[in-house]
């Protein structure tokens, strides 16, 4: 309270503060996306490159960083089988090693489509700048820039598994775990290096192998908590990107009685095929269908953001759908998600998205890398912790060097009681009534010795029951002997 200085007689006003300050609830899903664009301008070329710039739609960042890159043409091989009258077969043959190891426009892209809103982009280099490959300390260089952006709240570096090598991959995997670990403000998604396809070699694909990389890349327990893995990756309904009328039929047979029209080796845009003929069309369509692998980090976070919007930060991130994907590009039965789910040997739980008949393609798990510790084993818990640690830590700024008495530890205990009493009410906190569901104390010979006040130190202590995911849901049957 302000102290009147009485000098002269008259009537004095004086407004007196009964209300404590409130607490602002800081955005949840804020993720950084690092890697490589087409361009990354804004007033002059290139002036946005290795800057975190804040972004809220998908035009802006096609307006700012440009297209996807464009797939090189001997990336694919088009073979052509003439039935005559017009009846083509149409197979390509792709070498994935002459593919583009850029993904982050199409990454952005799956997250805007999964709910995804404000993200900030780091462009490490351009596409033509990066020359064709994925460099590990771009991508670190990309993190460090993001290191000091309050704002935000999710690390997602799609372009991770094209880093070229294991080692390379855990580099920047470690290193994001620890920038998360570090800040405590931020939470970090992991994809996996590799999917193993389904082959004779590999009738289930190779999850474990697979697993065993992502896990061998991450960090310590305590570190662990501060992030999430998921497996595998996702077959989008986006087509890549080609210069289609500078492809060129690789291969041409035709049936017997058919006439040989020698079309080996000429551009779809050639006068023999020409745009808008039946074979070009034919071939454009089929292409369409070969649609975009891509990593599920992306996906993840638009979904983190759908989740906290429209239910709370406090809802696990899971049994959702993902949107704008024909499938997982590897099928995990309920028996092959067992060790992911839970690892007796290292505790490194691995998220799961399947494909369910008439639900689609959900996320199927809920857990932190630290998947076996009773304190931090969900997403959900740790993401609410990390919303009031900052929520809390902002709104208490006004405390610092108050006096360190009552008056000022009446204000800051009803200030966070009162915020975490409306996130009991919306659902967040377990509990029958707020005293079960949380406890905010501070005061001296309660959090504080004298000693603590002649050192300047107040000292509040904050406990919750958050509210945890129903993972596992049994239900017990049993027969009633006949009564009437």
């Amino acid at each position: 309270m302000a102290v009147l200085k009485l000098s002269t007689p008259g009537v004095y006003v004086q407004e007196i503060s009964t209300l404590p300050p409130s607490v602002a609830e800081v955005e949840t899903a804020i993720p950084a996306f690092i890697g490589y664009t087409e361009k990354a301008d804004r007033f002059a070329a290139g002036d946005l490159k290795k800057m975190a710039n804040k972004i809220y739609n998908f035009s802006e960042f096609v307006q700012f960083y440009g297209g996807a890159p464009i797939e090189a043409d001997d990336s694919i091989a088009i073979a052509v089988k003439d039935h005559g009258s017009n009846n083509y077969d149409v197979t390509f043959t792709y070498d994935a090693t002459r593919r583009s190891k850029y993904n982050l426009y199409h990454s952005v892209k799956h997250f805007y489509a999964n709910g995804g809103g404000t993200c900030f982009i780091v462009a490490v280099d351009t596409y033509t700048g990066g020359g064709g490959s994925v460099k590990k300390d771009d991508l670190l260089a990309g993190l460090a820039v993001v290191n000091d952006i309050d704002e935000v709240t999710l690390l997602c570096i799609p372009e991770t598994p094209s880093t070229g090598s294991t080692a390379a991959y855990g580099e920047v995997v470690k290193a994001m775990i620890k920038q998360a670990a570090d800040l405590k403000d931020r939470f970090a998604l992991i994809d996996p290096y590799q999917v193993t396809l389904e082959s004779p070699a590999f009738p289930s694909g190779a999850i474990d192998a697979d697993v065993l990389i992502m896990r061998d890349a991450t960090s310590t327990v305590t570190e662990n908590r501060y992030a999430a893995a998921y497996y595998p990756n996702l077959i989008t309904s986006y087509e890549f990107n080609y210069a289609f009328d500078t492809l060129k039929v690789d291969a041409y047979s035709f049936d017997v009685g058919v006439t040989d029209q020698a079309l080996t080796g000429l551009l779809l845009n050639d006068v023999k095929i020409g745009a808008g003929s039946i074979l070009y069309t034919k071939v454009k369509n089929e292409l369409a269908k070969q649609y975009v692998v891509l990593p599920p980090s992306p996906a993840m976070a638009g979904i983190y953001s759908y989740v906290d919007s429209n239910k709370g930060v406090w809802k696990a991130p899971a049994n959702e759908s993902v949107s704008a994907v024909v499938g997982p590009n590897v099928s995990i039965s309920n028996r092959e998600q067992e060790s992911l789910n839970i690892d007796a040997v290292s505790g490194k739980s691995i998220n799961v998205i399947r494909t369910f008949p008439g639900y689609g393609t959900l996320v199927w798990g809920a857990r932190t890398l630290n998947g076996n510790d009773n304190e931090w084993r969900y997403i959900s818990v740790r993401r609410f912790f990390n919303m009031v640690e900052e929520s809390v830590k902002k709104s208490s700024q006004w405390g610092v060097f108050e006096p360190n008495t009552m008056g000022t530890w009446v204000k800051i205990q009803a200030m966070i009681e009162n915020f975490l009493f409306l996130k009991w009410r919306d659902g967040a906190l377990a509990g029958v009534k707020p005293e079960q569901a949380f406890f905010v104390n501070v005061g001296l010979g309660t959090t504080m010795t004298s000693l603590d006040i002649l050192e300047g130190r107040m000292n509040v202590e904050i406990g919750m029951a958050v509210a945890r995911p129903a993972e596992f849901i049994v239900l017990k049957f049993s027969q009633l002997m006949q009564q009437s």
